[in-house]
């Protein structure tokens, strides 16, 4: 009764087309989660992700739950999780994913989830990492730690694909680094973030994890760009 109430003056709506959901309905309406262009990739054992990277960083799996397209529904729902603090996004597409990796056996190997991090005047300025929800449902999916200390980001970074992936990292250093690297020694890490586009971040990331010995490297992310 008293959810009735609120959604009567404080109705919550679809973040995909803004109707009022139904009492059975989270964050996105029924109509528009049937709509969302799914990848399957981790159903299909596609290599899709992978080939984004390809000759950069080794994975062990790879997948993303959605496809991303210009000025579609799921570059607006990213807008909303990245821009208007709508959060509940981050721990939907998390719970949605995870109970899919949950199902396929290569997934229930990894041993820890790590979310690709912000830089700390960016966190301060939203006030939240993006896929910290995404990464902790996934994690809780596949009974697996998460671990967001210990890759850090160094330097501040423009969007755009990191100025054409920061000419291979150059001027005064990596953009990204490891706080602790005994933690994780052996295991096989899920590296999880918003989008993979160029594949530029997974690469920077990639470069420090697979500093710490013996381990295994696996992505996933909410969206790979077509």
């Amino acid at each position: 009764m008293v959810k009735n109430l609120l959604n009567l003056f404080f109705p919550q709506v679809c973040e995909a087309c803004n109707n009022v959901l139904t009492d059975n309905e989270l964050v996105i309406c029924t109509k528009c989660r049937h709509d969302l262009p799914i990848t399957n990739f981790h159903f299909e054992n596609a290599d899709n992700v992978k080939n984004v990277v390809y000759g950069r960083v080794k994975l062990e799996e790879a997948t993303a739950l959605l496809h991303f397209s210009k000025k579609g529904v799921v570059q607006q729902l990213l807008h909303n999780l990245k821009y208007r603090g709508h959060q509940n996004i981050s721990g939907f597409f998390g719970k949605w994913l995870g109970a899919e990796l949950k199902t396929v056996e290569a997934y229930n190997q990894i041993d820890v989830v790590v979310p690709v991090p912000l830089y700390k005047t960016k966190l301060r300025q939203r006030g939240y990492n993006q896929v910290e929800q995404f990464g902790k449902a996934i994690a809780e999916a596949l009974n697996a730690g998460y671990n967001d200390r210990v890759l850090i980001k160094t330097k501040s970074t423009k969007t755009k694909v990191f100025k054409g992936r920061l000419s291979r990292w150059n001027d005064d250093g990596a953009v990204f680094a490891i706080s602790d690297n005994s933690s994780l020694k052996g295991k096989h890490i899920l590296l999880v973030d918003d989008i993979i586009t160029t594949g530029a971040t997974v690469e920077a990331c990639a470069t420090e994890l697979l500093k710490i010995d013996n381990i295994k490297l696996s992505l996933a992310t909410m969206a790979i760009a077509d």
